[in-house]
């Protein structure tokens, strides 16, 4: 299901502000260089991110699932000087790749970097420590990303998860990852201490800010 056409995505994104060059180049590189590029979280997604930043003042971040580090970059562009970015990661293959890109970055500092199953790094963070958390990681663990990482939230803080629409798939949920998505946003939206707004951008970005 083509949610938007490419047509109507490009022409966003030219009214969009656009990636600094860094970013460009991170792009163009992953697209050549990995097997799966589409799991980057693309301009549109990440400069929802750095708005939100921006407007809420977010100093503290977290985000599940860095790839190569695409996303966790923008958001640094759009930090205070004090501000910075946990980001975990699985595989150590994107971590060498992403700490390389990072290392070339004015804003690199920011971004501390946690290696290994995210269900387990989430438990070595304090209870309510983080303005914005993003998550954007293996969908069958939505749920449990969802309930550990509400926790950490800030109250009046803000979640954003991409891919919740899962190109049109959770809308008759039959594999176990459409399933997880369509279980979280409803575990989301019966939530009476979060106000939620599911958007349709690029595969579906679900918000909500802890009340």
């Amino acid at each position: 299901m083509n949610l938007i056409s490419k047509e109507i995505e490009q022409y966003c994104l030219d009214q969009s502000q656009a990636d600094s060059g860094l970013l460009k180049d991170l792009v163009n590189k992953t697209f050549k260089e990995e097997k799966i590029p589409q799991m980057l979280s693309g301009p549109l997604v990440s400069g929802l991110l750095q708005l939100l930043i921006k407007v809420t003042g977010a100093k503290n971040i977290l985000e599940i699932g860095m790839f190569t580090g695409y996303s966790t970059l923008k958001m640094a562009e759009a930090l205070p000087e004090d501000g910075e970015i946990h980001t975990c990661e699985l595989m150590e293959k994107h971590v060498k790749t992403a700490e390389n890109w990072f290392k070339k970055s004015n804003d690199g500092y920011k971004i501390v970097i946690h290696q290994g199953k995210a269900i387990n790094q989430l438990d070595t963070f304090k209870i309510g420590s983080f303005d914005l958390i993003f998550i954007d990681a293996d969908k069958i663990n939505y749920p449990e990303y969802y309930r550990r990482s509400t926790a950490l939230l800030k109250v009046g803080g803000i979640s954003v998860l991409d891919n919740m629409l899962w190109n049109g798939e959770v809308l008759n949920p039959k594999d176990d990852n459409a399933k997880a998505l369509r279980e979280t946003a409803e575990l989301i939206k019966n939530n009476h201490r979060l106000e939620s707004l599911l958007l349709p951008v690029r595969d579906g970005i679900l918000i909500y800010r802890k009340l």
